[in-house]
């Protein structure tokens, strides 16, 4: 079960790198990849799969603090969401465009659940 832990831990640094580097590549373009939706359902997906793993036979020591994971489930479902919707923006618009507001959310939360995950012991 380690390895399928592991695993479901590289697939969540994956996505969540290819939510922050295609929010970074977008600065200078009026639209967002459509990869950072789906890096986003892969970081999220891959989460939720971590910890039910994780709680069920890798963190023998309880593991990290719920709330930490519960912050970083709704910060990624927000992320995700917000996601979807600036892939339905850039759909509609005629040059890709996505609401900037939209845009540098998807990319301030995306930091704000790595900081989490990275400082919050």
């Amino acid at each position: 079960m380690e390895f399928l832990y592991n695993v479901f831990v590289a697939l969540h640094f994956i996505g969540w790198a290819i939510v922050l580097g295609g929010y970074l590549a977008s600065l200078g373009s009026p639209g967002l990849y459509t990869g950072v939706f789906h890096g986003a359902l892969t970081a999220l997906v891959a989460g939720v799969l971590m910890v039910g793993i994780g709680e069920a036979s890798v963190w023998g020591d309880g593991g990290p603090s719920m709330a930490k994971i519960g912050v970083k489930l709704v910060v990624a479902l927000v992320i995700a969401v917000l996601a979807f919707v600036a892939k339905r923006q850039g759909a509609r618009a005629s040059d890709g465009a996505v609401a900037p507001g939209v845009k540098h959310a998807i990319g301030g939360l995306t930091l704000v659940n790595i900081l989490v995950a990275v400082f919050w012991n």
